[in-house]
């Protein structure tokens, strides 16, 4: 059965969709910009800051599913610009330590709200 995760510690949705749905044991988060959900703001910074407010936000919806990051199975990583892959993948892989999910990183034209980067995630119990 198809259940819908939402918590007040990450960003709200701004449009048609769920911070994450829930299925068969397969959690489907939404892609996360840098938003400080409690100010509704892309956090001040560079590609590290808003890297690691990034994973802040799919940690809290971890969480609030009753996941951690190492159920994670899959990532995809938007960036407004390729030359910020190093530094955003040197913070993505503090969350990551060892069993790294499997992952895709692509360079796309824009970002909403001018982050510079967005992260979707897979995780399975």
């Amino acid at each position: 059965m198809k259940k819908i995760i939402s918590t007040p510690n990450a960003p709200l949705a701004i449009g048609p969709y769920s911070q994450a749905v829930e299925m068969n044991g397969t959690l489907y988060i939404s892609g996360q910009i840098p938003l400080d959900p409690a100010t509704g703001k892309i956090v001040e910074g560079g590609i590290v800051e808003q890297t690691e407010q990034v994973m802040r936000n799919i940690g809290a919806i971890l969480e609030a599913a009753g996941y951690t990051f190492q159920n994670v199975v899959k990532s995809t990583c938007l960036l407004s610009d390729i030359a910020n892959f190093k530094a955003m993948n040197e913070v993505y892989g503090n969350y990551y330590k060892e069993n790294s999910p499997a992952r895709a990183a692509f360079a796309v034209k824009d970002l909403p709200a001018g982050a510079l980067v967005e992260i979707e995630t897979i995780a399975m119990k």
